[in-house]
């Protein structure tokens, strides 16, 4: 449960992580978000509409509401954990009425924004489709302020900027983050980049991806290696679930393969949601697969599936974390029927299949089906 906090005024202090991972040495507000907000100072002060774009946990939307004056904000946020975030931390505020959720999309994000505040994607084409968005749909006064470490900033970021807007500058650093400054939208531009598609004649599969989609267009080793086992998988089901689902490439191809199965695909990015329903339509699969963007499968009941496929993340940033991995281990654990499967890929080094380790206490018996230099391929049999 959330704490109940009085807030008589704004304070950093008070943000919280939840429902993401919390430690004393996490914290809901970082040096880029405080450097974001220095740089925008004069921007928005007085500004008409404002936009933000990646806020991890909320600290540049309530930021810019109670230290500059912003009346309200129109925010995007990928992850479904950082948009709970968000809400959470703005009813501590008291500030929930001063913000709305919108999807990466011209309607209601940034049609007429004048300042747009940016976390910086972690990829290169994820900064290219935000600033492609930007410069069609913003205000041609908008001013682009795009934060990120000094660390993970190249030079490569401002020729992507400077591909949608006419200057582009950088700050100073401070406290090894800094800021990118783009204005003067290029309004003639090339049509859109995204969504990309890219056929992988192996497969037989059109990939379709959003910019910041894992992988992108790709089909990394892992997925690759677990689609060798499809054959094998639950041959009594009758629903399937791709948990953490990416661009769908596993529920693309299961439900090609097996018609008389219910697939849904299912992640909390809304990339990956937006790439995955790409992926469908590519392939004429959008009336075979449901897709659904959801936190580790909260939305669905006990003991309601058959099958559930899943290739998990290993990292927290740059570090090696399994605590993401053994959270999608516990969902799948409560929504597999007794008898049902987890089928999993990891690498081998993980040794998630130990006999006391977290396939077994999520889900019940584990048994190996494949091994390669890299990767590891279990399955797991839910205990009844």
């Amino acid at each position: 449960m959330l704490d109940q906090v009085s807030v008589t005024a704004f304070s950093f202090d008070v943000l919280r992580r939840f429902p993401d991972a919390e430690a004393a040495n996490l914290f809901a507000v970082d040096a880029t978000d405080r450097l974001l907000l220095d740089e925008a100072a004069d921007a928005l002060t007085g500004a008409g509409r404002v936009a933000v774009i990646g806020d991890h946990y909320g600290a540049l939307t309530l930021g810019a509401i109670a230290q500059h004056g912003v009346g309200f904000v129109r925010v995007h946020q990928d992850l479904l954990t950082s948009e709970r975030a968000l809400e959470a931390n703005a009813m501590l505020t008291g500030l929930s009425d001063r913000y709305q959720h919108h999807a990466l999309g011209p309607e209601l994000l940034l049609d007429g924004a004048t300042v747009v505040l940016v976390q910086s994607p972690k990829s290169l084409d994820g900064l290219r489709e935000v600033a492609e968005a930007i410069a069609r749909h913003a205000d041609p006064r908008v001013a682009v302020y795009v934060g990120g470490r000094v660390k993970h900033m190249t030079r490569a970021m401002n020729d992507v900027l400077g591909d949608s807007f006419e200057s582009v500058r950088a700050s100073l650093a401070r406290q090894k983050s800094r800021v990118l400054i783009a204005d003067t939208p290029r309004r003639q531009l090339s049509p859109p980049t995204f969504p990309l598609r890219e056929l992988h004649d192996d497969l037989g599969l059109l990939v379709g991806a959003h910019g910041e989609a894992f992988a992108g267009t790709k089909v990394d080793i892992g997925t690759r290696y677990l689609l060798s086992f499809l054959g094998q998988m639950g041959k009594r089901a009758s629903q399937a679930v791709d948990l953490g689902c990416g661009t769908g490439i596993l529920a693309a191809a299961l439900a090609r393969s097996r018609p008389e199965l219910s697939v849904i695909a299912t992640d909390q990015s809304s990339t990956a949601v937006a790439s995955a329903a790409e992926t469908m339509r590519a392939n004429g699969l959008a009336d075979r697969v449901e897709i659904r963007r959801d936190n580790a499968m909260a939305g669905w009941p006990d003991g309601s599936t058959d099958l559930v496929m899943l290739n998990p993340p290993f990292h927290l940033g740059t570090t090696v974390d399994t605590s993401a991995a053994e959270a999608l281990f516990e969902a799948a654990g409560r929504v597999l029927r007794p008898g049902g499967e987890l089928w999993t890929v990891f690498n081998s080094h993980l040794t998630y299949q130990r006999p006391h380790g977290p396939l077994a206490r999520s889900i019940g018996p584990t048994r190996v089906v494949g091994r390669n230099p890299k990767f590891t391929v279990t399955v797991s049999i839910r205990r009844g």
